[in-house]
């Protein structure tokens, strides 16, 4: 019986976007302020600070309204010019997203395809860099949403320095608050995030730092743009403001987000998220499942591959109807083989421990072989053995 919708709790376990704490909430249902006003200045002043922890950078961190793809786009359009090369590594959805945007303004684009699941190696990178030297862009993720892996970000920003002047450009959509990504300390030229992300917040406010080196880069760009033209944020930020209407209520509560986040501190932080998803992932084995990533997992979900003789859709869809669930489920070539758990954000011990179990009772539903409360013990241990 599909249960009355008074008594459904909807719950996103999905990558975004992820849940909103209730204190946030609180802030973005205040009246707006207007932009322009001493009170909004305050606001941005300790949003721009707090950014600047964050990102682990002492440059500026610009405020986009647009998604994370935004940011992207942002990144290619300020510090490229047409026919310049670039190496792009393909290893997901969001990879692949990174080479449409690079060819749509003209760039010419060298491809590392990683195989969905697999982990980019700096030897691969450096073989590239070797063969062209002249690469001015290494555009990569460091976790790949579409896969549930994560790029070795460190290893392959110090491959691309020693071995050419190269730009590093790392998409840190669903990485940034996750787990370590410091800007300066790790040579990265280009950082950007997005907010419905781990920055717990509903989508529309997207995220993006330069490095020195790469601002230097800006005078030689000639690809069209005009509201992503950071000259004109350079020029207003110098003001103490935006070039263009920001999106206040998000910032407002973007606020709230950032001071908490330096109050908790990164290692803390970073700490708590790698133990939800060690626990995701030895429940999802514990319950008989295969974690779809073969190289290196993702903090910020889980990507799980869908038992044979079961239909991944109806994984789906059951979650959605019977508990009021939304999950992520595979995309492009993966659709229907594999489903992703997120646990980036606002999730804490007990909701892994829900989500294995409406995992469970769903895989049995679908006539799945499952002891019910397989996964869960296993995350269970691993949580009271690894209690911070």
């Amino acid at each position: 019986m599909k249960p009355h919708p008074l008594f459904v709790k909807r719950r996103i376990f999905a990558p975004g976007p992820t849940p909103v704490p209730q204190e946030v909430l609180s802030a973005l249902a205040t009246p707006p302020l207007h932009h322009r006003t001493k009170e909004f200045d305050a606001i941005l002043g300790r949003v721009w600070d707090n950014l600047k922890f964050l990102f682990g950078t002492k440059q500026p961190v610009y405020l986009l309204s647009s998604s994370g793809t935004g940011a992207m786009e942002t990144a290619v359009v300020n510090l490229f010019a047409a026919k310049d090369r670039v190496l792009v590594i393909d290893g997901g959805k969001f990879g692949e997203r990174w080479g449409k945007i690079s060819k749509a303004y003209g760039l010419e684009v060298e491809t590392l395809t990683v195989e969905w699941g697999e982990s980019a190696t700096p030897e691969a990178v450096t073989s590239i860099l070797k063969q062209h030297k002249d690469i001015r862009g290494v555009l990569f993720q460091a976790s790949e949403t579409s896969a549930g892996t994560h790029h070795p970000v460190k290893e392959i920003a110090a491959a691309v320095r020693e071995n050419s002047d190269a730009l590093v450009v790392v998409d840190g959509i669903t990485a940034v608050g996750v787990t370590p990504l410091p800007m300066d300390d790790w040579g990265l030229d280009v950082l950007v995030s997005g907010s419905q992300k781990a920055l717990m917040l509903p989508p529309g406010l997207a995220f993006l730092a330069l490095s020195e080196r790469a601002k230097q880069q800006q005078s030689r760009v000639n690809l069209p743009k005009f509201y992503f033209n950071l000259t004109a944020e350079d020029k207003a930020m110098a003001k103490g403001t935006t070039a263009w209407t920001p999106a206040v209520g998000l910032i407002t509560g973007l606020d709230v987000v950032l001071q908490q986040l330096r109050e908790t501190g990164l290692e803390s932080i970073y700490e708590f998220h790698h133990r939800l998803a060690e626990a995701t992932r030895r429940g999802v084995i514990g319950m008989g499942l295969e974690l779809f990533a073969t190289g290196i997992p993702s903090t910020a979900l889980t990507a799980v591959k869908v038992p044979e003789g079961v239909a991944g859709g109806k994984i789906v869809s059951y979650l959605r109807d019977r508990f009021g669930v939304t999950i992520a489920g595979g995309q492009e070539p993966y659709k229907g083989k594999i489903f992703r758990l997120a646990h980036l954000g606002h999730y804490d011990e007990l909701d892994v421990l829900t989500i294995l179990s409406a995992v469970e009772i769903t895989l049995k539903h679908l006539g799945r072989e499952v002891q019910l409360g397989s996964g869960v013990a296993a995350a269970s241990q691993y949580l009271m053995e690894n209690h911070s």
